[in-house]
């Protein structure tokens, strides 16, 4: 998974967001060992104290624990990686929504739209 990093944001929310992602869509499943800080900073192209600030971050939110010595792991606990999936996923769907009102279309046309798109993509059954 590749690093996009942009300046629009702070880069440390940039990379909580991407470390996020690689745990709830299972690049890093529960338990699993996250690469060293200097490794993801090399990875990503930042200062490792930015990287640092975004996997206090994770650990502050519960999606990573540190054990002393070795190293930093993926929460265990499958009900939290759920939550932050279904939390981030909302609020995709959110900003969709958003502009596609913004474009003019009703909830409905949104709906068949979409349901179009991904029946065409075979998506949805």
């Amino acid at each position: 998974m590749m690093w996009n990093i942009t300046s629009d944001r702070p880069i440390y929310q940039q990379l909580t967001e991407g470390l996020t992602e690689r745990i709830v869509s299972g690049i890093y499943p529960p338990g699993a060992k996250v690469p060293a800080v200097r490794e993801l900073a090399a990875e990503a192209g930042v200062n490792p104290n930015t990287m640092q600030r975004a996997l206090a971050d994770l650990e502050r939110d519960g999606l990573l624990y540190t054990q002393r010595t070795s190293g930093r792991f993926v929460t265990e606990d499958e009900g939290r990686i759920t939550q932050m999936r279904e939390t981030i996923a909302k609020s995709r769907i959110e900003d969709f929504l958003s502009s596609m009102r913004q474009l003019g279309f009703t909830s409905e046309e949104t709906l068949r739209l979409l349901t179009q798109t991904a029946n065409r993509k075979g998506d949805l059954q």
